[in-house]
């Protein structure tokens, strides 16, 4: 089978940087970022799937800084709501698939199960709100489309919670980390492989769209809070390298921010398994693996 072509978007990002790695096996890979493509102008995104003209599109990119999303909404619902339309549409004009990845933050958190794709959202925030229109941006274009529903991801590279938590755990003795919202810590790494495997078999079957296309959750099994996640990372750096010796245990009220984060965040990712039959390890597991410890 010829390599398909690839354009993936957002080759710098947390899950970017991983599909970059996972996909160079199995395709020929155009991967862009900012400056090369700036996603608040509709149409040199547009401009761009028509140029490279793509077997499949992956949009990796996102304004993902949830907090300055609040004063931010216009940049943000550029990004996340209006390019990622204009990206499905393209796609739809030339035949090409496109892969978009969305958030648990489209939901509000009030549910006490796992949250399946069919439960009907209602986001709290800025991020939220602008990745949900993305997502109904990308349904409405009537592309093939694969939209996959992320939920605390993290990386050993970049911004993100596992880094900052390193970070601050050989700067100071104790950490305050709120320990009242859930959901499923997800190594970017683990996404990205899960993606390439969805990807073959996508490929293998002649993009069979009635087969696959639609919406999935994809996340690391089980689920934690902040502050149990925060103690294992601390648990796992070595005693040599961490300053820190208490992980506090704090409220969401005791640590106020811009944007209200949804208190539960589980995602039910069964539906991957059923129709992919792919399923990502346990989530300390996988931090285990991100780490590199037995």
């Amino acid at each position: 089978m010829e390599r398909p072509h690839i354009l993936l978007i957002g080759k710098n990002g947390q899950v970017g940087w991983e599909l970059r790695r996972a996909l160079a096996p199995m395709a020929r890979l155009t991967a862009v970022d900012f400056p090369e493509i700036d996603l608040t102008d509709a149409d040199a995104a547009r401009k761009l799937v028509l140029d490279t003209r793509p077997a499949l599109v992956l949009n990796a990119a996102a304004y993902t800084a949830v907090d300055k999303a609040e004063s931010d909404a216009e940049t943000a619902r550029l990004i996340n709501a209006v390019a990622p339309g204009a990206l499905a549409e393209t796609a739809r004009e030339i035949g090409a698939w496109i892969v978009h990845f969305s958030t648990d933050y489209v939901f509000d958190g009030a549910k006490r199960q796992p949250y399946v794709e069919t439960d009907a959202p209602n986001p709290l925030g800025v991020y939220g709100r602008t990745k949900l229109e993305g997502d109904r941006a990308v349904q409405a274009a009537n592309a093939r489309h694969l939209i996959f529903r992320l939920c605390w991801v993290y990386g050993t590279r970049g911004q993100n919670f596992l880094l900052t938590i390193q970070r601050l755990a050989r700067e100071r003795e104790t950490l305050r980390v709120v320990q009242d919202q859930f959901g499923c810590p997800t190594w970017s790494r683990l996404i990205a492989e899960a993606v390439a495997l969805a990807l073959r078999q996508v490929l293998a079957n002649g993009g069979d769209a009635a087969r696959f296309a639609g919406t999935y959750h994809l996340a690391a099994r089980g689920y934690t809070n902040w502050h149990t996640f925060a103690s294992r990372i601390v648990e796992l750096m070595p005693e040599s390298e961490r300053r820190c010796r208490q992980v506090q245990a704090i409220s969401t009220a005791e640590y106020p921010t811009p944007a209200r984060r949804p208190a539960w965040s589980v995602l039910d990712c069964g539906k991957l398994k059923r129709v992919f039959g792919l399923e990502l390890p346990d989530w300390e597991a996988g931090l285990r693996l991100a780490l590199d410890q037995p």
